[in-house]
């Protein structure tokens, strides 16, 4: 009798190396799938879901996303993207690639002997160690390199993506969306950079370079009506989430009239509306947005009145707008008492809102925003899969430019911190005496798969340049005339290694900084896990009128 069938267990159990070799077959088989798409020159995926709608990308979240993972482990590494890409936006390929290979070490170790705690003791004193170095030696303050290094971070972030073909454009494009939307935060006055405050709208037709940073706000939508003015300057916004249209009677409820009758409840229906209309546009609103829809009776109130109204408007778009105009989303015209009123501080502010003709429609650009700064980038392209893979692109760029801005320090991209750390671990491994000393060096070793895929991908000879690399960084601290190697990377494109500090490839410290964290923190979270039970499904419940069927 099996140990399942004493306990009473219905279902499989594993455990021990069959289930942790289980793991790292599937996190290996996560990260074989991004590998290819690592670096400046690495390639794009393909990926058709069940309707067929086709979405070609080579970042490591949208990837990830798309592909359904539906292994317990695996999906451990599709949360990991998720939150590098939250986070700081950029790494999201490298961070899952060092987590699949920090596993796989890590269950050789297992393998050996090595108890699983003593592995993930080696790799949390690994990664303390690591973060220390990077922040005592190979971080670089962007107050010394100037605004160049915005630029530079912008290009090495837009290195892999379709952006690349226009980098200076792009780089610039992002640096000023972000810099135009800086807000100081009451309590520190520490600068903030709020992402979310950048609205990306997208708009088919013309090249990709024909994409515009528009100062305020913008809407995809038009108008209502042709007879409303397509500009309102001292604009009051009204924020409306309910419809503006004929007021009826809720179903269920049954009204008895006469035939006289009739036609003045349709007149009393169309007057619920019209003097809510009024209110309104009594508190003072000449721009009205509602999520919902405008009866088109009821239009020519606003056109007499000379004000703007849109209807249909995301219920998103709308809160970012609030928040940008000092606003506020109205649900109910309803007070307390029951009255129906409209309070005129609920109203957004602005110093202009348009109707403009942009490709093939028209959109609503609300500018000088009252409360908040915002701005808008307007996407050009040939279709929405090439919009789509830009808009991606784009939100990568900014985040990383906003992390440069907020933490003000950069690292030398290229593999130069994964080379140097991999050199600093190794010394420091030797230098300790207990079993995690093999942990450390494991982890050491680990950090040498992302130079490693780079060369690979670059069709270059990843085993001659990893160990130029190795070699350059290992020279680093033996004189101050060779300081500046520990910035040593790889150039890709003529298949050597150089000074990426100086040749302006640059990340934000911060995004290696969480990469490791997050990366090790995954690692550890399945490496701790030594037995799995699956229970079986229960059948489902026998239909009584079967069995009277069988009598």
């Amino acid at each position: 009798m099996s140990a399942n069938q004493i306990v009473g267990l219905d279902g499989e159990r594993r455990s021990g190396l069959e289930i942790r070799s289980e793991h790292v077959t599937a996190t290996m088989a996560i990260a074989n799938i991004l590998k290819s798409s690592l670096g400046p020159v690495g390639l794009d995926k393909m990926l058709v879901d069940e309707i067929g709608e086709v979405t070609i990308t080579n970042d490591g979240a949208t990837i990830l996303k798309r592909l359904e993972v539906e292994h317990p482990a695996a999906k451990v590494l599709v949360e990991l993207a998720e939150l590098q890409d939250s986070e700081v936006g950029d790494g999201t390929t490298s961070v899952v690639i060092i987590a699949a290979e920090l596993l796989k070490r890590g269950n050789e170790q297992v393998k050996n002997g090595i108890h699983p705690t003593t592995v993930m003791a080696g790799y949390r004193l690994a990664l303390k160690e690591a973060v220390k170095y990077v922040k005592s030696t190979l971080m670089k303050s962007t107050e010394t390199l100037g605004d160049a290094a915005l630029i530079e971070a912008a290009k090495t972030a837009m290195a892999s993506k379709i952006l690349n073909s226009h980098p200076e454009f792009w780089s610039e494009l992002a640096v000023k969306a972000v810099k135009s939307v800086k807000t100081k935060s009451a309590g520190d006055q520490k600068a903030r950079y709020p992402v979310s405050a950048i609205h990306v709208l997208k708009a088919h037709g013309k090249s990709s370079t024909e994409s515009e940073l528009v100062d305020g706000f913008a809407l995809n939508t038009a108008r209502a009506a042709q007879g409303m003015p397509s500009l309102v300057k001292n604009a009051k916004i009204a924020l409306l989430d309910f419809p503006l249209q004929r007021h009826r009677v809720q179903t269920g409820i049954t009204v008895e009239v006469g035939v006289d009758d009739v036609e003045g409840v349709r007149q009393r229906e169309m007057d619920i509306t019209k003097e809510r209309i009024e209110k309104i546009l009594a508190a003072g609103a000449n721009v009205v947005l509602t999520t919902k829809g405008i009866d088109d009776a009821c239009l020519k109130y606003f056109v007499e009145a000379g004000a703007i109204a849109a209807r249909r408007i995301k219920k998103e778009d709308l809160t970012r707008l609030a928040r940008a105009t000092g606003g506020t989303v109205i649900v109910t015209l309803a007070d307390v008492e029951g009255n129906e009123t409209v309070d005129p501080a609920t109203l957004g502010s602005a110093d202009l809102v348009s109707e403009e003709r942009v490709g093939d429609g028209e959109l609503l650009y609300v500018r000088g925003c009252a409360s908040a700064k915002a701005a808008t980038v307007v996407l050009r392209g040939a279709n929405e899969m090439h919009l789509d893979e830009i808009d991606r692109a784009l939100h990568d760029v900014l985040m990383v430019v906003k992390r440069v801005l907020e933490s003000a320090a950069v690292v030398a991209g290229g593999g130069a911190v994964e080379a140097a750390l991999s050199v600093f671990l190794d010394d420091f491994a030797h230098s300790l005496s207990s079993r995690e000393q093999l942990a450390v060096a494991d982890f050491a070793d680990a950090l040498l798969v992302i130079p490693r895929t780079l060369a690979v991908n670059a069709a270059c000879d990843a085993i001659d340049l990893v160990a130029r690399l190795r070699a350059s960084h290992a020279a680093a601290g033996s004189g101050e005339d060779k300081d500046n190697l520990k910035y040593t990377g790889l150039d890709l494109f003529n298949g050597t290694v150089r000074d990426n500090l100086h040749a302006g490839v640059l990340e934000p410290a911060i995004s290696k900084i969480k990469s490791l964290r997050f990366a090790t923190e995954a690692a550890i979270t399945i490496l701790r896990i030594d037995d799995s039970i699956r229970l079986n499904p229960k059948p489902p419940p026998e239909d009584p009128r079967q069995r009277r069927g069988r009598r």
